[in-house]
């Protein structure tokens, strides 16, 4: 790493993240434990990846579901109100369920079907029910928690109750909306959440502290559990036991889903928690790439990538619109190495549909290729996660070519980030040096930009490989 992770980075990995998690777990929602694994025992880079659609409602592969939907209407009432305004969050939760939100949790369609008032719905059902403590208000509250996370502990850790209350009447959601809402907080300031968690369950009701601490101890597993993970106790729990044993995000998604059950929040809730601490930069592009959907009531707006990226950055206090890329000069797309070629931003945009798509820069919206890949990297020195980067970016590369695709580089310029790609792949294919791999680029691409210091550096520490490159 070159320094200290941006908080933007984590930022949008909390955001990012959920909704990662939530559309890479809804094909497996209610199956059985293992199945992720079964069918993905190693990761699936190539054209198809692990965001594979289907489920119970046929989702298209990378679609999200009601969890997400839910926290862009979260995000939506903070953003537009400026702050928590309960009346009209629960008018918004209204108005989807009433356009045919057709996985809505049994709790959530009761209370926000029962045409109480926003203040009493979800008291009076639990007061009926003594169902309340479904993990249906956690699933939501990413967007909450990025917002809230700069008021600091108390008002975070307060607004969660309030938001869970609205469909939640068992204040055990709430006080776990709350603990997650304040391990969002540390982790986006920079801090360790895990280690966060004891002075979190302080905070915790002393009538609901002792359940709280079992599901988050550090010797928790889930099968431990004394209810299935559609309540809010292991799915909390699971997630913060996935964060513990995985090394990496893509590692979180394998166990949580893995699981089985409410594969769907489970993921979701954890992939919040996993981007929060590894950033965006640490979500595989694979998946970042396809996340997409409509919210029932709203749906005249889909959302993606690039949307999701923007409303982070305004949850966190930084208004932004979409990315509208500036052009470019429109270098016609050139093949540099075998089967790998190079481009701009405007050249890659109208090349031949047969390509798969790599693109280094933010390019607004996608090219409409079968497959285009999103990495997240800028041309200066704030890529703290850089290796990480390249090495997603050179692993999809290999699988796309092995399965016979020509594969397309490019940045804004094609210069700077293009190259980094272009000779990084000459180091692990063919085993040449940085000095080597560089003048190879130069002489078939003279685009290259060599201006970042950062950049060679991590060529420096990329391991050279002997092997011949695949396709």
């Amino acid at each position: 790493m070159s320094g200290p992770m941006p908080r933007d980075h984590r930022v949008a990995g909390a955001l990012i993240g959920s909704a990662v998690g939530d559309a890479l777990g809804a094909p497996f929602e209610f199956g059985p434990a293992g199945q992720f694994s079964a069918r993905f025992p190693t990761d699936a880079r190539g054209v198809a990846t692990e965001m594979c659609g289907g489920g119970t409602l046929d989702r298209e592969p990378g679609e999200f579901t009601d969890d997400t939907q839910m926290a862009l209407l979260v995000a939506a009432s903070l953003v537009e109100r400026d702050g928590l305004d309960e009346a009209d969050l629960f008018d918004r939760f209204r108005t989807w369920l009433r356009a045919g939100a057709p996985d809505a949790g049994k709790q959530t369609r009761a209370v926000l079907g029962s045409g109480r008032p926003w203040d009493v719905a979800a008291a009076e059902h639990f007061a009926r029910s003594g169902h309340g403590a479904g993990n249906g208000s956690l699933m939501r509250t990413t967007p909450a928690a990025i917002w809230f996370a700069r008021s600091g502990t108390e008002a975070t850790m307060d607004a969660a109750r309030r938001i869970s209350a609205l469909t939640h009447g068992d204040p055990s959601a709430g006080e776990g909306c709350a603990v997650f809402h304040e391990l969002v907080r540390v982790a986006l300031d920079g801090g360790e959440p895990l280690a966060a968690i004891p002075a979190a369950l302080e905070l915790v009701a002393p009538e609901h502290r002792d359940r709280w601490a079992t599901v988050l101890a550090p010797d928790w597993t889930p099968d431990q559990a004394t209810e299935s993970n559609g309540a809010v106790w292991p799915t909390l729990g699971s997630a913060v036991w996935a964060l513990r044993h995985a090394a990496d995000f893509a590692g979180v998604m394998r166990l949580v889903i893995d699981l089985g059950g409410d594969t769907d929040t489970v993921a979701a809730v954890a992939g919040g928690l996993a981007g929060a601490v590894l950033g965006i930069a640490g979500i595989p592009m694979r998946w970042t790439s396809v996340v997409h959907g409509r919210v029932p009531g709203y749906a005249h707006k889909r959302w993606d990538l690039a949307d999701l990226h923007a409303l982070a950055m305004t949850l966190d206090g930084r208004r932004t619109d979409r990315h509208v890329a500036a052009r470019s000069l429109r270098i016609e797309p050139r093949e540099v190495l075998p089967g790998v070629w190079a481009a701009d931003l405007d050249g890659a945009r109208i090349s031949a549909r047969d390509f798969a798509v790599v693109s280094l820069c933010r390019t607004g919206e996608p090219f409409g290729h079968e497959v285009q890949r999103f990495a997240y990297l800028t041309d200066d020195d704030a890529n703290s996660e850089l290796d990480a980067v390249l090495a997603d970016v050179l692993d999809d590369i290999a699988a796309l070519r092995a399965e016979g695709r020509p594969v397309l580089v490019h940045c804004h310029g094609g210069a700077s980030r293009t190259g980094l790609v272009l000779r990084a792949w000459l180091r692990r294919t063919e085993g040449l040096s940085t000095a080597e791999a560089t003048a190879r680029v130069r002489d078939a691409w003279p685009h290259l930009g060599l201006w970042n210091d950062s950049f060679t550096a991590t060529l420096d520490r990329l391991p050279r490989s002997t092997g011949a490159a695949s396709g």
